[in-house]
């Protein structure tokens, strides 16, 4: 068996936003370990520039690869729409990102072809989604919609506050007015203001959370590489098991992720890290 199967799963994003993919990774993979970087001393990534998105993907990435990990999720939607490709090119590990999954999903459960993705506004400019469904299904059309102040909120923790519910109403009137039937959630901060979405969008708009069908492509990619991690010594990995790193203040991460996630997260550490155009990392 290949021995890489051993080592750990690697996922970073902007801040809180990726933990929603290692909560899906635990219910998928329990048996696997994450490392998890969360650049919270840059959040939010959507308004930065592409140049900067793919030099702080690059760090992150060459941080993750000095840990050791045998795979990586780039768990952050900006990034994945302007980096991947960039980050696939420079880096030996395998790399997976979160477009493709909910594109797909989306593209399976619409039942009249109008799709809404809410996203940073560097996810938004980029057309990534639209890009992906024009590759999947040239026929649905793809309407998006940048909502810079729902990941400040959720970083706050102020989930279900009124300025939440507010910003709600106002970024998804467009999008109704479009008639979708299916709703992307084009970044992974996005899951954990779910209820709130729903109650503005009611019962005829299906959401899509990406985290579910990004570990599922990444479960099929690990088995395919012999790198599923079958151990017996270990079977159910929970969230405080895993590590954490963070470039801001690891006590307010800790704070908002266990608040959010209403769990114990384990201990997170804080390193220096510089995103340039090629990427450094500072230990």
């Amino acid at each position: 068996m290949n021995q890489e199967f051993t080592k750990t799963i690697g996922m970073f994003d902007s801040g809180v936003g990726g933990l929603t993919l290692v909560s899906e990774a635990q219910r998928q993979l329990p048996r696997e370990k994450v490392i998890y970087f969360g650049d919270t001393a840059n959040v939010p990534y959507g308004d930065k520039s592409t140049s900067q998105l793919i030099g702080l993907a690059d760090s992150a990435v060459r941080f993750l690869i000095q840990r050791g990990v045998k795979v990586i999720v780039d768990a952050c939607n900006s990034t994945s729409s302007v980096a991947l490709d960039f980050l696939k090119e420079t880096h030996d590990v395998p790399i997976v990102g979160v477009i493709n999954a909910g594109v797909q999903e989306a593209v399976d459960k619409t039942e009249n072809g109008r799709i809404g993705v809410i996203a940073t506004s560097a996810t938004i400019e980029s057309g990534a989604h639209e890009k992906e469904a024009g590759k999947i299904a040239p026929s649905v059309k793809v309407f998006g919609q940048a909502c810079p102040r729902f990941v400040p909120l959720i970083e706050e923790g102020r989930t279900n506050s009124l300025e939440a519910h507010r910003a709600a109403h106002e970024y998804l009137k467009p999008l109704q007015e479009k008639g979708i039937d299916t709703l992307i959630l084009g970044c992974t901060h996005f899951p954990f203001i779910s209820h709130v979405l729903e109650g503005v969008l009611g019962p005829s708009v299906q959401l899509v959370n990406p985290a579910v069908g990004t570990i599922l492509q990444l479960k099929n990619l690990l088995e395919g590489e012999g790198m599923l991690n079958k151990s017996e010594e270990r079977r159910n990995f929970e969230l405080r098991d895993h590590e954490y790193y963070v470039s801001g203040d690891p006590e307010a991460f800790k704070e908002a992720a266990e608040k959010l996630l209403n769990t114990s997260l384990g201990l997170v550490y804080q390193i220096a890290i510089k995103g340039g155009e090629t990427g450094e990392v500072v230990r």
